[in-house]
């Protein structure tokens, strides 16, 4: 019998139980994309970490040429139409090449700009002569590109540009002044996207060629990390651009930044995971092999915590992030098998799960400044030293939370996100949120306990959702239209959803692994999942009690928090073996192989 597939919205995962079935995971990948990623492994190792140092130092021609490298191998236009040049693979091979290439430091930076907002604005927005004339020198990296929104006092609110455009007296260019800052690329690109407004007021992109007259760039900057990673200044003086370069429509630049913004989100959080994953196996390497008090150091429990620890985020995470990939590369099918355009459909689709791209950028980036904290912390006073590639990591790590909209941004967009649809009806949140509210009421039922595989998670993760609903309800009610004044509170509920987001994701994964496998063959990772509920419990606890304390009273308030303690109770665990189990995997395995 057929079982018809189930397809979540996006946020919907708030409201609905999801099926295991449903859900794509990692382990499923095909022969085709099991073999991108092997070749993504095998150009950082042979192509990028043997020049890392001269990457660092900015030497000439050498990150373009890198750039050109993986070009000839395909890896610039995987997503991009064959009639362009590219492979026209699907979504989930992309944030495959995404996450393979994270762990080149400087390089994955100027990969990830070149192949998103470097190409993409172009791709779905420019007109068929534009993509003609530039996307497939694009695609094989002859041209390299490049992106200029920020301005030295825009910060977080992109839409705030000085930079100018006028319809010069001949009608045939648009004269630009202006300046841009932190451009990545921004030293050797051939092409950059621009954005500007007309007479002041129409916040437009354009399409702006190295070399045109009033174009010119500042020095590099000299960075805490990402030294490899080339970001300039650009100006703007009387710049002659041609009316054919403007992109997508006048006045209509926001759409452009912000739906690209949504794809840059999700894949800068695959690259961070492919940093963590490179930094655990280069940490267990190390704990393997670094002797103290004659003892290899990976046999203290301090540091197979800090081990396991590592691998149950990054796990989590590349969960999350396959899931979420899958789910944007079939909402786009369907837009395509409707007549939609490629653009539209892709843009479509990522804006529908908006809200995943957000939570996903912010967990990842997140993951990995962990990862590498720990990692110097393991190597000790050696971590400190550059002739570990652990301080790098470090270093690099740190920009991964402020670029693509910073991580405090991101989680107000979550929940932004999230009332916004509730709002426009598109998410029913009021209906569970009374539910919730009448549960609260009633007599808890102290009966017999769930059976079959994982119910106690499953529980525990409806549970979550509870509380993420009884929460967020309480403070729509209380706070209506003041609420987004109030970001700790929106910051509490944002952090609710995003570990409950990953708990629902790495149970799924657990169950569906356990189907195909059976119990014994995924005790490690049932491991993982135990332990990361476990500790999701607290955390949710914690953030919900701080959001109701801060704008509940009285017996509203002794009510919600006693329904908080209810939703948040999970049964009793050995985390301390769990974890001691999930790091001898990780020794058996000499890194992280799960």
């Amino acid at each position: 019998m057929e079982t018809t597939k189930t397809v979540i919205k996006g946020g919907e995962w708030i409201i609905k139980e999801v099926n295991a079935q449903d859900v794509f995971i990692p382990e499923s990948f095909n022969e085709e994309q099991f073999m991108v990623r092997d070749m993504c492994d095998q150009f950082i190792d042979t192509e990028v970490l043997p020049v890392v140092d001269r990457i660092d130092q900015l030497e000439p021609g050498l990150m373009p040429g890198l750039l050109e490298k993986a070009g000839a191998q395909g890896l610039l236009g995987i997503t991009v139409p064959e009639t362009y040049g590219g492979s026209g693979k699907d979504f989930v091979t992309a944030v495959i090449v995404a996450d393979y290439l994270g762990g080149g430091y400087s390089f994955s930076v100027a990969n990830a700009a070149h192949t998103g907002i470097g190409t993409l604005p172009i791709l779905y927005f420019g007109t068929e002569a534009q993509k003609a004339k530039y996307i497939p020198k694009l695609a094989t990296g002859e041209f390299k590109g490049s992106y200029g929104l920020t301005e030295p006092n825009s910060g977080s609110d992109a839409l705030s540009a000085k930079t100018t455009a006028k319809l010069s007296a001949d009608g045939k260019h648009y004269i630009l002044n202006g300046q841009k800052c932190w451009i990545t690329n921004g030293g050797f690109a051939d092409v950059y996207t621009v954005f500007a407004k007309i007479d002041g007021e129409q916040f437009t992109a354009f399409i702006v060629d190295r070399g045109m007259e009033g174009f010119t760039q500042g020095p590099e900057e000299h960075k805490m990390g990402i030294k490899g990673s080339s970001t300039v200044q650009l100006y703007f003086q009387d710049c002659k651009v041609p009316v054919e370069n403007v992109l997508g429509e006048i006045g209509k630049g926001h759409i452009i930044a912000f739906n690209i913004l949504n794809i840059g989100r999700l894949k800068l959080g695959a690259a961070t995971l492919g940093g963590a994953r490179r930094a655990i196996t280069s940490s267990v390497q190390y704990a393997k092999t670094r002797e103290q008090f004659k003892l290899p150091i990976v046999k203290f429990g301090a540091i197979r915590h800090k081990l396991a620890e590592m691998a149950i985020r990054m796990w989590v995470g590349e969960t999350a992030l396959y899931r979420v990939s899958k789910n944007i590369d079939e909402k786009e099918q369907e837009l395509l098998a409707e007549g939609k355009s490629l653009s539209s459909s892709l843009l479509g689709a990522a804006e529908e799960y908006a809200i995943e791209c957000a939570i996903l950028k912010v967990f990842g980036s997140e993951v990995l400044d962990f990862v590498v904290d720990e990692g110097v912390q393991i190597h000790g006073g050696n971590g400190y030293s550059d002739e570990y590639m652990i301080s790098k990591a470090y270093r690099d790590s740190r920009i991964n939370r402020i670029y693509e909209g910073t991580n405090e941004i991101n989680r107000l967009l979550t929940v932004d996100m999230v009332l916004k649809r509730a709002m426009k009806g598109k998410l029913d949140l009021m209906g569970p949120a009374l539910a919730v509210q009448q549960e609260l009421m009633s007599i808890p039922d102290f009966g017999a306990s769930e059976e079959g595989l994982y119910a106690a998670e499953k529980k525990a993760i409806a549970n979550f959702k509870k509380c993420i609903l009884m929460v967020a309800g309480a403070a729509v009610q209380k706070l209506m239209m003041t609420l987004n004044k109030e970001q700790e509170i929106l910051m509490n509920i944002a952090d609710m959803s995003i570990i409950t987001f990953h708990a629902e994701s790495a149970l799924l994964r657990l169950e569906q692994l356990t189907m195909t496998k059976g119990e014994a063959a995924v005790s490690v990772q049932a491991d993982i999942v135990r332990t990361y509920i476990y500790d999701g419990a607290d955390a949710i606890h914690k953030a919900g009690k701080d959001a109701l304390n801060s704008f509940a009273e009285g017996d509203e308030l002794r009510m919600m928090n006693i329904g908080l303690k209810r939703f948040t109770k999970v049964e009793s665990f050995n985390s301390k073996e769990a974890r001691r189990r999930i790091c001898a995997r990780l020794v058996a395995d000499d890194g992280y192989k799960l």
